[in-house]
C-alpha cells in the first residue's frame, strides 16, 4: 500500500482532550514508516503503510489556552480556517464550509477524518461533496445531552444523523458513547468502533528517585519532584491534597467539589484543593470558596502548559473528576498512570477506567456529600490509596498509549481503503 494522504479537521486547537488526541494521532501517523514497531501490544498489520497527514483547525479562541504551538512544534502541516468557530453563526459557517470544500478538493486526500461537532458536520458534508471515498469521524463527547434545551438537543441529533449517513466509520473514545449514539439512531452499529484516547503515558508513569536524605520519593515527569512542586505551590509537607484537572466551565462540576471541600476541611483542616485549569467560571468559583469559608484551602493554578500536568499530579493524593458530561476524560487515565486513585461522578465513560473499589470510586453525579464522605475515607487509608494507584497503572498501560491508539486508527483506515 502506497502513501496515504489524510486531512484531519477540528473546530479549534484549545488546550483540551480532543485536541491532544487529534495532535497525537496526526503526529503518530506522520511518523510511521515501513518497519515493524516494537511497542508492547503493537501488531504487524500496518507496517507497509505510510501517511502524509494535514490538520485543519479554526483559531483557538477562548480562555482555555492554545495547542497551535505544540502542533507546529511537531512539524504538523497546520492549515488555519479563521471563520471556523464553536458557536453557530450562519455566515461564518457558510464561509467555513466553502473553504473546507476547496481545501479538500485541492488536497487530493484519500481520507478525511473530523473531530468535534462543528468541524464534524461541516467537514464531513464538504468531504462528501468533494468526492472523498473514505470519511471518518471521532466522537470525543456527544454534542447533545440531557442538560441542554430540548430543541437544541433535537437539532444536534438531526445534524449528527445526517452526517452519519455519509460517514464510513465513527470512532468513539468510550463504549458508552457508542451506546448513546446508537440510542439516538445516529448510525447503525457496524459503523462504530471504540478506540480509547491515547496519550504520552511515559510522562505520567513516573519512576522512583533517591533524594538527599536517602528516602525514596516518586518523581512524575522529567525532573519534577513532588516535594519541590509542593513548595512551589505553598503546600505544607503533611497537608493532604485533592486535585481536579478541568476547564473552569459549565458542566465541569467544580461547585460540587467545593461543596464537598467544606465538609472535608472539618476533618482535615490542612487539606488543600488544587484546581488546575482556567475558564469563564473562575470568579464565580472564587466567590463560592469565600462563601463556604474555604478560600485558604483552595488553590487555583490558572492556565498551565500541558507539560506541567505530570508535576501537578505528583503532589495530589487523590484526583477527583466531577464533570456532569464527558466522553472519557483524559485526566482519569493520566491520574491512574501517575499512581493516583481517582474518585469520579458515575457518568459516561468513567466506569471504563475506574474499577469501583479497586482503582478508585464512582459517586452518583451531583452528590457532594457522598463525594466528601469517600474522599475523607480514602485520605484516612493511605495504604489502600497506594494499592489503588498501582492497580490503575497496570490498567492504563498500554491501553491508553498514543502508539496503541494510532495503530488501531491506522487499522481502521486501511480496512476502509481495502
Amino acid at each position: 500500500m502506497g502513501k496515504i494522504r489524510i486531512l484531519h479537521i477540528i473546530t479549534r486547537l484549545i488546550l483540551g482532550g480532543a485536541q491532544e488526541n487529534t495532535i497525537l494521532t496526526v503526529d503518530g501517523l506522520n511518523k510511521r514508516r515501513k518497519k515493524e514497531g516494537s511497542m508492547k501490544g503493537k501488531s504487524k498489520r500496518n507496517e507497509d503503510a505510510e501517511y502524509e497527514v494535514d490538520l485543519a483547525s479554526g483559531p483557538p479562541i477562548g480562555p482555555e489556552g492554545s495547542l497551535v504551538k505544540d502542533a507546529k512544534g511537531r512539524g504538523i502541516n497546520l492549515i488555519m480556517v479563521p471563520e471556523m468557530r464553536r458557536e453557530i453563526n450562519p455566515w461564518q459557517d457558510l464561509v467555513t464550509f466553502i473553504k473546507l470544500y476547496r481545501l479538500i478538493k485541492r488536497g487530493n486526500y484519500d481520507i478525511v477524518h473530523t473531530h468535534s461537532t462543528k468541524a464534524g458536520i461541516l467537514g464531513r458534508l464538504a468531504a462528501k461533496l468533494a468526492g472523498i471515498k473514505v470519511i471518518v469521524h471521532t466522537i470525543h463527547g456527544l454534542p447533545f445531552h440531557e442538560y441542554q434545551n430540548k430543541w437544541l438537543n433535537r437539532f444536534y441529533v438531526l445534524c449528527e444523523r445526517l452526517a452519519g449517513i455519509f460517514t464510513d466509520k465513527i470512532i468513539t473514545v468510550a463504549e458508552v458513547m457508542t451506546e448513546k449514539a446508537l440510542t439516538a439512531k445516529i448510525a447503525p452499529r457496524e459503523k462504530f468502533v471504540t478506540i480509547y484516547s491515547g496519550m504520552e503515558l511515559d510522562k505520567f508513569l513516573g519512576r522512583e528517585v533517591e533524594v538527599a536524605d536517602e528516602r525514596k520519593q516518586m518523581e512524575v515527569g522529567p525532573g519534577v519532584e513532588a516535594a519541590k512542586k509542593r513548595r512551589e505551590l505553598g503546600i505544607e509537607e503533611d497537608a493532604p491534597v485533592v486535585g481536579k484537572i478541568a476547564r473552569l466551565f459549565h458542566l465541569k462540576g467544580h461547585k460540587y467539589l467545593l461543596e464537598a471541600a467544606a465538609h472535608i476541611v472539618k476533618v482535615y483542616p490542612k487539606a488543600r484543593f488544587l484546581l488546575v485549569g482556567d475558564g469563564i467560571l473562575r470568579e464565580r468559583l472564587e466567590r463560592q470558596t469565600q462563601d463556604l469559608g474555604i478560600r485558604e484551602n483552595v488553590i487555583f493554578t490558572g492556565l498551565v502548559p500541558k507539560e506541567e500536568i505530570p508535576g501537578l499530579l505528583s503532589v495530589m493524593d487523590i484526583v477527583v473528576h466531577t464533570s456532569l458530561r464527558e466522553g472519557l476524560a483524559r485526566a482519569l487515565p493520566q491520574a491512574l498512570a501517575s499512581g493516583k486513585p481517582v474518585i469520579s461522578f458515575d457518568i459516561d465513560g468513567a466506569r471504563e477506567v475506574i474499577m469501583d473499589g479497586e482503582t478508585g470510586y464512582l459517586v452518583p453525579a451531583r452528590d457532594s456529600r457522598k463525594l466528601a464522605e469517600i474522599i475523607v475515607r480514602l485520605l484516612g487509608d493511605k495504604e489502600k490509596a497506594r494499592r489503588m494507584g498501582e492497580t490503575g497503572r497496570r490498567l492504563v498501560d498500554p491501553n491508553f498509549r498514543a502508539e496503541m491508539m494510532v495503530d488501531r486508527i491506522a487499522g481502521v483506515y486501511e480496512g476502509l481503503l481495502r
